[in-house]
């Protein structure tokens, strides 16, 4: 059977979006349904369900030859399950099998959603033509993922990369995890936000509080802004040189929300991974905002479903 799509979900804790991509990257069917995050198990089930369904609608549904599904996690591809944070409902849920009983059948892919974001990025985005590669994700959470000698590495679960919780602070604040002092506990929005407001930042009129706001303020010339951006600067080098000094990656690509915040970012952060990436082998490494927006997610999800039909169809 000829197959030159595949069908991607990128399952979020917001919105559960579907796509029908080609081989290209290029969506050509969409469709979505807000998550009910706070629902049981079963209603978000059927959010997903619907997704599918929706997609299955279209003409272009007979020329899909796997799923490729990229969700909030942890995720554990050895057994397809999901127990995403954001999802309560979802605790080691069978989401693969329910996924292909959805889709008829079709083969299904499961990757975190910080590892489908680096598939994108990789394949279409700011990391292509690199073959070892750090993708990040910094927002709510701060998540991320690998490729090495060209390929993505998920590692057995589909976690791997998951530079949030590198402890770098070793008496630092704990974090939810359990550890103490993690890249997320710094650098994430929420968290660059609670520090600027306990370290005396007020909001302008509109009460906004959001990491965004706090940018902005650091636009503005704040100091106490500034000041919160540069230790998320701090604690992202740390983990950046950390992992190069670790696996050697040429490139790190920054994403999400926090990504956005432009210069106030970018440039305490290449300062300051001068001074954690100081081994030869880790001097070059460069620093780059994430180009592959909010499609990410499905293009990632299906750029492992399109591996997964490659390395199928090598094997036969």
């Amino acid at each position: 059977m000829h197959t030159d799509l595949v069908a991607a979900l990128d399952i979020g804790g917001t919105k559960i979006a579907g796509a029908l991509v080609d081989g290209h990257g290029r969506i050509l069917h969409r469709a979505q349904r807000a998550t009910p995050a706070q629902e049981d198990g079963e209603t978000v089930m059927r959010a997903v369900e619907e997704t599918v369904g929706e997609l299955a609608g279209s003409p272009l549904w007979g020329r899909a030859g796997a799923l490729g599904i990229g969700s909030a996690g942890p995720v554990d591809a050895s057994t397809g399950t999901v127990s995403p944070v954001n999802v309560p409902g979802w605790r080691d849920f069978p989401l693969v099998r329910r996924v292909r009983e959805a889709a008829g059948g079709l083969p299904v892919e499961l990757i975190g959603d910080g590892v489908a974001i680096t598939a994108a990025e990789h394949w279409q985005g700011a990391a292509r033509g690199h073959d070892n590669a750090l993708c990040m994700v910094v927002s709510t959470g701060v998540g991320g993922g690998l490729v090495l000698n060209g390929q993505l590495h998920a590692g057995p679960t589909g976690n791997a990369g998951h530079i949030g919780h590198i402890s770098v602070d070793l008496d630092g604040d704990p974090c939810p995890c359990g550890a103490r002092g993690c890249v997320e506990r710094i650098a994430s929005g929420p968290n660059i936000a609670r520090r600027a407001l306990e370290n005396g930042w007020r909001p302008g009129p509109d009460g906004d509080t959001s990491a965004a706001a706090v940018a902005q303020a650091a636009r503005s010339g704040d100091p106490v802004a500034v000041a919160s951006f540069a230790r998320a600067a701090q604690a992202l080098a740390a983990g950046i040189a950390a992992t190069a000094t670790l696996v050697e990656i040429d490139i790190a690509v920054i994403g999400g929300g926090v990504g956005k915040a432009g210069d106030i970012l970018f440039e305490p952060l290449r300062k300051a991974l001068g001074s954690y990436a100081t081994l030869s082998f880790v001097q070059r490494l460069t620093i780059v905002p994430a180009q592959m927006g909010t499609d990410a997610g499905l293009v990632g999800a299906a750029a492992a479903a399109l591996a997964r039909q490659t390395d199928t169809a090598a094997a036969v």
